[in-house]
């Protein structure tokens, strides 16, 4: 009996749930996301700049380390070189997540890049997904974001 009781103790000790964070469908984080968005459709560095760090990192799918924002924005500026029509369409919606440990603050969003080729007139679509981290300021501090990009130009 003694045994019992202490297997069913010793299992429910480790069957103990704990939360980890909170999930926010909406947050002032998220509409910075959205809004980064917008503002690269429009290609507008300078709203662009207002919404990440100075120091900001960012990182894609085949890169092999992150880059400095400024050389990213630099790069997605290419993007409208090559491609009419761009558009980022989001697909479902963004979740701001805020974590208790190390206090991350991190905004997923799921996106549709659409263009359409200047060179071949074909429109490519990628899905990608995007983990934007935030610091104390609001602002982007790194960014993810993943997606078969091997069919861009």
């Amino acid at each position: 009996m003694i045994m019992a009781g202490l297997f069913l103790l010793a299992l429910t000790a480790f069957c103990q749930e704990e939360e980890n964070g909170t999930v926010y469908i909406k947050h002032p984080y998220i509409d910075v996301v959205n809004n980064a968005g917008t503002a690269y459709e429009n290609q507008d560095l300078d709203a662009l700049r207002t919404m990440y760090s100075d120091t900001a990192k960012w990182w894609a799918s085949g890169r092999e380390k992150f880059i400095p924002i400024a050389d990213a924005m630099k790069l997605w500026m290419t993007d409208f070189d090559k491609y009419d029509d761009i558009k980022q369409v989001p697909q479902g919606y963004p979740d701001y997540i805020h974590y208790k440990k190390n206090n991350d603050m991190i905004v997923q969003s799921w996106w549709t890049w659409t263009g359409k080729s200047k060179k071949t007139g074909e429109v490519l679509k990628v899905p990608v997904v995007i983990f934007d981290e935030f610091n104390a300021d609001g602002k982007i501090v790194r960014e993810y974001m993943y997606g078969d990009f091997s069919k861009m130009e």
